[in-house]
């Protein structure tokens, strides 16, 4: 009886053993199957700080740039990016200049603007367009919150460039948000910190009384964009909008959502990019 109760500890034991063997095996092989690197752009003397990732395929693959919101960084996107990546889409995530308290990019916060914003994302685009083994033919741009409104407003002029534009609860509202709290020129402060960041008078200049919808809308490409119905920050009436200015665009109304979605929005939204992408392709 004692060496039947051993023989079965035995055989327990080295099925215990196998199975973490083989979930060991299965995590290196999904790390193996793509790489993660920091690349840094010049821009003009700027450097612009960058993570890409980048699938371990034998043949070009398409591309997704992602763009940040107010005061985000980079790995806003993590979890999208690495999604992707095991999927055989690349991607590159940066800090825009001055774009957030804890950017590894150069600038101060208070020499942000939208445009300085949109002068990043075009030199990213330029770059990476470059990149050896990137199809050039299948760059996609994706834009969370404020960085959704400058994706949107930097596609208008590389619409050659670029075969699809994703939107995440893009922040559409933010000249109008301003110009209602400045009514006036004259009533633009030096410097007014929002939400811990400190931003100067020339990002209020630069967006007085700007009309988004008249800068918008001529980027025929297919469009997605994602909305949450509960968002407080950026209404979703801009969003839907947006959709009415573009030839080709549609809303994805996430219900009970807000502006930062829980996690199994995240999913959902990753997932839809992979889809979104390779039906272009």
């Amino acid at each position: 009886m004692k060496n039947k109760i051993l023989f079965f500890m035995l055989i327990f034991s080295l099925f215990i053993n196998c199975q973490g063997i083989s979930q060991e095996k299965m995590e290196t092989d999904i790390m193996n199957s793509w790489n993660k690197s920091v690349v840094k752009i010049n821009n003009n003397g700027k450097e612009i700080y960058g993570i890409s990732y980048v699938p371990n395929i034998d043949k070009k693959y398409p591309v997704v740039i992602f763009s940040h919101g107010f005061n985000g960084t980079s790995k806003d996107f993590s979890m999208y990016s690495q999604y992707l990546a095991e999927r055989g889409i690349g991607s590159y995530s940066f800090d825009f200049c001055g774009g957030s308290i804890n950017s590894k990019s150069s600038l101060k916060t208070t020499e942000m603007t939208i445009f300085t914003e949109k002068e990043d994302l075009a030199k990213v685009i330029e770059e990476v367009k470059t990149w050896e083994n990137v199809d050039k033919e299948n760059i996609f741009l994706f834009g969370g919150s404020q960085g959704g409104l400058v994706t949107a407003l930097v596609a208008e002029e590389y619409e050659k460039e670029i075969k699809g534009m994703l939107l995440l609860f893009p922040a559409f509202c933010i000249a109008e948000d301003w110009t209602k709290k400045f009514p006036t020129f004259e009533s633009i402060p030096e410097e007014v910190n929002l939400w811990g960041v400190n931003l100067g008078k020339e990002f209020f200049q630069t967006i007085y009384k700007y009309d988004v919808y008249e800068n918008i809308g001529k980027f025929e490409k297919s469009i997605l964009i994602f909305h949450g119905d509960k968002d407080n920050i950026v209404s979703i009436k801009y969003s839907e909008k947006a959709i009415k200015s573009y030839k080709n665009a549609k809303l994805e109304v996430f219900t009970n959502e807000g502006h930062g979605f829980k996690s199994e929005a995240n999913k959902k939204v990753a997932k839809m990019i992979k889809e979104f992408v390779e039906s272009k392709l």
